[in-house]
């Protein structure tokens, strides 16, 4: 697994990679590769933003919530919600959770790209990015379409329902109990300064940019409960092996977790199903294993998080630069080695 990210990161120029992987009956396997910045290597405890794999905790808070019957999967946006522009009131939060709500993704208006390159350091409310919202793409029900709103509409439910900022909800029901001691919400809580730093994707004279310090407070302010939280790769890894053991929601949860709507071709790249935060990967990404699990993008970083089903295994690799097709590679690297070197017992 070693040689699968030091290979890959060499072939494809990437910078910095993380990762790691549970095997049943076996210690947690870390990997590290290439650099955090200067000469400094990537170490196991750096954190990492996760992108839209948060999409993944959030809806198992959602599913956490329904089991505790302080709200129901089929409730309408407008038991929660006041009215908002081309957010249409019946939209139900399963709707939101898998993406069949046809609400408009904020981020195709040039608009709000053109706001966030203007002020980087601006402070958003969710109501300011609703703002930014074209007519719907379907009626709901009708259609998939991936769209981060779904996520910022559900946050919205999600704060109104329990009372209190996201992350302490995180932290009672899931950081504390399965002992994950670096998970954080950027926009609601202070990050500790072990972050890796991050990379533009693009070249300029030989080199690339460190965006580390530059300010991000826009762009986590809008995206925040559909891309905001970090992690290191071991405590991804650990989250996604809790959460597919029944450690984090109920079974008959999880299976509606894993209810996959059928996605268009070539919408999600590798994806062909979409559950509730759950994508459902494609056999070619897997080397013909079934694989689950999501993906997610933030600035100058990508992360991966899936799990195996027939091994049992998880694996969470994150890069420091948006370099898609090494992380790619490398995650596909460390799916080959479980399934044709390690000698496990399918299940």
């Amino acid at each position: 697994m070693q040689s699968e990210l030091d290979s890959q990161l060499a072939r494809h120029k990437g910078k910095g990679l993380s990762a790691a992987v549970i095997i049943p009956e076996r210690e947690i396997w870390l990997g590290t590769s290439g650099v955090s910045y200067g000469e400094v290597p990537i170490a196991p405890d750096m954190l990492f933003a996760i992108g839209s794999i948060t999409k993944n905790v959030v809806a198992a808070l959602a599913l956490s919530l329904a089991e505790d019957g302080i709200l129901s999967l089929e409730d309408p946006l407008a038991k929660w919600l006041p009215a908002y522009s081309e957010v249409d009131g019946s939209i139900t939060l399963r709707q939101l959770l898998n993406h069949t709500s046809g609400v408009f993704q904020f981020f195709s208006n040039p608009k709000i790209w053109k706001e966030m390159e203007r002020d980087p350091a601006r402070l958003w409310t969710p109501e300011q990015v609703l703002s930014y919202l074209h007519e719907p793409y379907f009626a709901p029900g009708k259609g998939f379409r991936y769209s981060n709103t779904n996520y910022v509409l559900l946050g919205m439910v999600l704060q109104r329902a329990i009372g209190s900022p996201i992350s302490a909800e995180l932290r009672r029901r899931f950081w504390q109990p399965l002992g994950l001691r670096n998970a954080y919400v950027y926009m609601e809580e202070r990050l500790p300064a072990n972050l890796a730093h991050v990379w533009e994707t693009f070249r300029r004279f030989g080199q690339q940019r460190d965006l580390t310090f530059l300010p991000r407070m826009a762009h986590e302010s809008i995206i925040h409960p559909s891309g905001g939280i970090f992690m290191t790769a071991e405590d991804l890894s650990k989250w996604c092996d809790a959460l597919f053991q029944g450690k984090v929601i109920s079974r008959a949860s999880l299976d509606q977790m894993m209810a996959f709507v059928e996605t268009p071709k070539g919408h999600l790249p590798d994806t062909d199903g979409y559950g509730l935060g759950l994508q459902s990967h494609r056999s070619s990404f897997s080397h013909g294993e079934r694989a689950i699990g999501h993906s997610g993008a933030s600035i100058g970083t990508i992360a991966y998080m899936i799990y195996l089903p027939k091994h049992r295994v998880a694996v969470a690799a994150m890069e420091n630069s948006a370099n898609g097709k090494c992380i790619r590679e490398a995650v596909r690297g460390l799916i080959r080695v479980v399934i044709e070197e390690l000698p496990l017992k399918r299940q």
